[in-house]
């Protein structure tokens, strides 16, 4: 399974630590203001609508020589046919329209990126050692996924759906990767706080799920992979072994080291562990 990490993923794992390493993230460094964020979504559908008007006026410019020209050229698409037609000055006010337009878009990708992180990190303030079995997700789960779907409804007026697939669509490799390295600042888990935070990711991928468009898929296949993580702590460690010798690639070295460091009530982990699955790991 070398592709998992080693492709796409490993990209978007890397792009995330950036983010992390800003921790901890502050409110006050946040848009918290869902007026400030569907402004900069209708800024977006403006631009586009006037990058648009931009092209139809430059249309207006072009001779019926050139129009028969063009039009000879069944292979060309209509926008490359204007745009190569119209006025150079219109068509450089085209795409600089288009590129603020992409740009409000990618603001509120990052900012949701941000505000992910800044619910997530709560899991490094707590220590999952939960007395009895919890029906809900953590309360930092239920704000963050509530956001999510006020946030896309809001939106969706005024940008298209494939562009909110984007907004929305840089969740869940940040909250899986928020996951995983919060493992390192735990002290101590148990069954039920590895239950909790399956849970959590459950609530998360529905909560994403329910975004139109979006790629359902590449969710739940980042978000499966904080809970096989998490279940990785139940196993026996000769079952750990039996794991990362046939799924070596799913995790990093220091991800799978980080499952022996944090305490596991009634797990035994033995003396050479950590150099035993570094034996493994070198293959």
């Amino acid at each position: 399974m070398p592709g998992i990490i080693y492709g796409g993923i490993e990209v978007e794992i890397e792009l995330s630590d950036l983010l992390l390493d800003m921790c901890p993230i502050k409110q006050e460094n946040l848009i918290h203001d869902d007026q400030k964020l569907i402004l900069l979504a209708s800024l977006s559908d403006s631009l586009e609508y006037l990058a648009d008007s931009v092209e139809r006026l430059g249309e207006s410019f072009i001779s019926p020589s050139t129009i028969s020209e063009n039009k000879s050229d069944i292979h060309q698409s209509h926008r490359t046919r204007t745009t190569s037609a119209i006025p150079k000055s219109l068509a450089s006010l085209a795409n600089e329209y288009r590129r603020l337009a992409t740009d409000c878009v990618r603001v509120l990708r990052l900012e949701m990126q941000l505000e992910t992180i800044y619910h997530m990190q709560e899991m490094t303030k707590r220590e999952y050692v939960e007395d009895q079995d919890a029906e809900d997700p953590d309360d930092f789960i239920i704000s963050l996924t509530t956001q999510i779907a006020r946030r896309d409804e809001e939106m969706a007026p005024y940008i298209a759906e494939s562009k909110r697939n984007y907004v929305f669509g840089g969740i869940s490799s940040v909250a899986a990767n928020a996951s995983i390295k919060a493992l390192t600042l735990m002290k101590s888990i148990n069954l039920l706080g590895v239950q909790q935070i399956c849970r959590n990711s459950i609530a998360l991928e529905q909560a994403l799920a329910a975004i139109p468009s979006i790629d359902s898929e590449a969710v739940q296949q980042r978000l499966d992979r904080v809970r096989t993580f998490y279940e990785l702590l139940n196993l026996p460690f000769e079952s750990l072994l039996g794991f990362i010798a046939e799924q070596e690639y799913f995790f990093s070295a220091k991800e799978y080291l980080s499952i022996l460091k944090v305490n596991v009530p009634g797990r035994e982990i033995p003396m050479d562990a950590e150099r035993r699955i570094s034996q493994i790991l070198s293959h």
